[in-house]
């Protein structure tokens, strides 16, 4: 007979054990550092954060205003399938999930902070909805939905991840949610055009009710998710604490690898492959980034569904649309450079096909410039349907930001790790430390040849052919200087 063993106490020796090495008043010293930060951050920042939240009237209409309510749900659904939501640190995974110890209040505390972090989330979407949408007085109530609408989320991302029929309708959902959210942004912006307005919202009273009949219905809801918490099954539980440690590594270590390797590694695990070869009449790495392009239907899904991201961005300056394309293109040209990062960590592939590192970058470079193209030529024909662009061949741009595009994705790969050996720079903030920020801008920084494109989108002055035969020339230069100046005809080795 197992004896169940009372768990506070346990954690209680855990916690001794852990913090018996630390200094006296560091955790107080930490709290105080963050608060001071977020002070300093807040008191900087707060005229731009009451634009963004709190502008003086409604300025959103009632159709952009539920569009972006049902992305903010459909993706906020999307990130707590992918965290868990229900998970365990590394050593309670370790040790005290197969302990003879309640699991339900094992696993209780991370229930309650997925509540916190959910409810917040939700609270600050719905605060920067309304108080762009609605009368400033029906913010309180809107606002308290809204939290308690993240928390109901919460609870069916909790349902999915212990049934493995609700993982699947849960997953569709938030996909259905979040398209859903997109069209309706996307037909508000090209044919209806809905206008702020302040009648039509219902009494503050009516709200009122339905928020403490939306809170009566979560409270029930979270006292049967925590009656049967104990009945996830553990290799979910086990899935979720791999997938937050590594989010707290990558957090800790500045190393984004981290991140994208798990990401990798589980997307290429739950897939059935079968051995194809590839297009005879391509040259062999072109036709192996072919082959994962194919594989990659999601991501080319996504994608599609991104294009209308700087049309939905025409309100904004226009330097701001312009980046977008820029960054649109390199991400879309990100999609098959996963092999890229590969050679470059180990060239062995390069070696046995008798390729230098000039002739395997040149074929590597193909699939990432043709997606950077089509995905840059469908958002510029998009804008330019729509009227927010003036007149000229905008959609023959897309040949230079398809090359500049790939050109950065490729440049963004062969980045490997982050590299910590360099020297920190010191600032009244404090020390600064220049690994991860030369990590960051390695790929971006390639973006800095689609800068006649950028002047082009912000003057809004018609697009000449003196202006594209520019921006072709610039983009071609770049990209042949680039791939002779980081390669070699007698050398191997990809990485940067």
């Amino acid at each position: 007979m197992t004896v169940i063993v009372p768990l506070r106490p346990v954690r209680r020796w855990i916690h001794q054990r852990q913090v018996s090495h630390r200094e006296r008043g560091a955790t107080l010293g930490n709290l105080y550092f963050a608060a001071l930060l977020i002070a300093v951050v807040g008191a900087m920042t707060h005229k731009q954060i009451a634009k963004i939240f709190w502008p003086p009237a409604p300025d959103l209409g009632a159709l952009p205003a539920l569009s972006l309510s049902l992305l903010g749900a459909g993706f906020l659904l999307m990130i707590m399938r992918a965290v868990g939501p229900v998970t365990l640190g590394r050593p309670a995974a370790y040790f005290l999930l197969t302990a003879p110890v309640s699991r339900r209040r094992l696993l209780l505390p991370s229930l309650r902070l997925a509540a916190l972090a959910a409810a917040a989330v939700a609270a600050l979407i719905t605060t920067a909805i309304a108080g762009h949408a609605a009368p400033h007085r029906l913010a309180g109530p809107l606002i308290a939905g809204g939290a308690l609408i993240g928390i109901g989320l919460l609870l069916v991302a909790v349902v999915a991840q212990r049934v493995k029929l609700w993982a699947t309708v849960a997953d569709g959902a938030a996909t259905l949610i979040a398209v859903g959210g997109l069209l309706l942004l996307i037909l508000d912006n090209l044919v209806v055009g809905d206008r702020p307005t302040v009648d039509g919202w219902p009494a503050r009273p009516l709200l009122v009710t339905l928020a403490g009949s939306l809170a009566v219905v979560v409270g029930l809801g979270t006292a049967l998710i925590v009656r049967n918490l104990a009945r996830t099954p553990d290799d979910r539980i086990l899935e979720a604490a791999k997938t937050t440690g590594t989010i707290f590594d990558t957090a800790f270590g500045m190393e984004p690898s981290f991140v994208t390797d798990m990401v990798a590694r589980r997307y290429w695990t739950r897939r059935r492959l079968k051995s194809t070869r590839p297009p005879a009449r391509l040259p062999a790495l072109t036709g192996q980034d072919y082959l994962m392009l194919r594989r990659r239907a999601p991501r080319l899904l996504w994608l599609l569904a991104a294009t209308p991201i700087p049309l939905l961005l025409t309100a904004a300056p226009p330097w701001v649309t312009g980046l977008a394309l820029l960054l649109g293109a390199m991400i879309a040209g990100g999609t098959t450079t996963r092999t890229v990062n590969t050679d470059a960590g180990n060239p062995v592939l390069l070696r046995l096909l008798g390729l230098s590192s000039r002739q395997a970058l040149l074929q590597r470079l193909w699939i990432p410039g043709v997606l950077a193209f089509a995905w840059s030529l469908l958002a510029l024909t998009l804008m330019q349907l729509a009227g927010d662009l003036p007149a000229g061949p905008w959609t023959l741009l897309s040949i230079p930001l398809g090359v500049t595009g790939g050109l950065a994705a490729v440049r963004r790969a062969r980045a490997g790790f982050v590299r910590n050996d360099l020297l920190p720079l010191d600032t009244p903030m404090g020390t600064v430390s220049t690994g991860p920020l030369v990590y960051a801008f390695a790929g971006p920084d390639a973006l800095i040849l689609g800068i006649p494109t950028l002047i082009a989108i912000g003057q809004g002055t018609p697009l000449t052919w003196t202006l594209l035969l520019f921006q072709t020339a610039l983009a071609l230069i770049g990209a042949r200087a680039y791939l002779v100046g980081t390669t070699d005809p007698e050398r191997v080795d990809l990485q940067a």
